[in-house]
């Protein structure tokens, strides 16, 4: 792992492969170890970069809530330690959601988007409680509780039912996490703007995946990404919750090394 400074945190980052840059990012509560197995197959052919975001993994948080704001300063961050001036970027969940920001703040670094998992709209007044209750209880209860709370909506039925191991596999990443990271990032995740007006500025080529067991973005998600991003493409892999790439790691790697190859 390579570390760097960015604000006021380090930023933890791993480099697979020599090639054309590509940037893949994780979503939460896990670690740039999601993207493994998909990784080391596209290193074949691409230079990847996998950080972990602000309060994931070996990153640091900083001080207060780990912003929309944040993230996309680090990922700019990485982006020059690595020396790489235009890529593209590929992110689930919070991934996408820290996308968002960094198109809006840095457009001309990026040569195409991929948004798995995730969702434009900002969270209503109950996601944003919910988001902030959950950030209070693992001050108060510690993490486990809501580690394992969150495996029937981040992981399909599918994966729950037949792959106990990558169940295991997602807890291992997500206790990786103390309680105060996960705290500045749910309420950094609670302030996240509005993106739907966002999508029609997007004029790079975009990829959107879902699963079709996800729970909570799912179809209708990204079908309204779809609506809104010009000559974007939608691929549903089967089989998978919130975590698809993780839970299906063949399909995934197919669908992206299909579109980054067309790039």
């Amino acid at each position: 792992m390579q570390r760097i400074k960015s604000g006021d945190a380090e930023i933890a980052f791993r480099v697979l492969g020599d090639g054309p840059p590509v940037f893949l990012l994780h979503p939460f509560p896990a670690n740039h170890e999601f993207w493994l197995p998909v990784a080391q197959p596209l290193s074949t052919r691409y230079r990847v970069i996998l950080p972990d975001l602000r309060g994931h993994g070996e990153s640091g948080v900083g001080e207060g809530p780990a912003t929309m704001e944040k993230h996309a300063a680090d990922i700019a961050r990485v982006m020059d330690a690595a020396d790489i001036g235009r890529a593209p970027l590929i992110g689930v969940s919070i991934g996408g959601y820290a996308l968002f920001e960094f198109w809006r703040k840095h457009r001309g670094r990026v040569a195409a988007l991929g948004l798995c998992n995730t969702k434009a709209p900002a969270d209503g007044p109950e996601a944003r409680a919910a988001r902030l209750q959950a950030a209070n209880d693992v001050l108060e209860r510690g993490t486990e509780p809501f580690f394992e709370s969150m495996i029937p909506r981040l992981l399909g039925s599918t994966t729950r039912e037949a792959r106990p191991d990558l169940v295991e596999g997602a807890l291992r990443m997500m206790r990786k996490m103390p309680p105060n990271h996960v705290a500045q990032v749910q309420r950094g995740m609670a302030e996240r703007p509005d993106s739907v007006t966002t999508l029609r500025t997007i004029n790079v080529p975009t990829l959107l995946v879902t699963g079709d067991e996800d729970v909570l973005t799912g179809v209708n998600e990204a079908e309204l990404m779809r609506q809104h991003i010009a000559g974007s493409e939608m691929k549903v892999i089967s089989k998978a919750g919130h975590y698809s790439a993780w839970e299906q790691t063949e399909q995934a790697m197919r669908i992206l090394r299909q579109f980054l190859d067309g790039l």
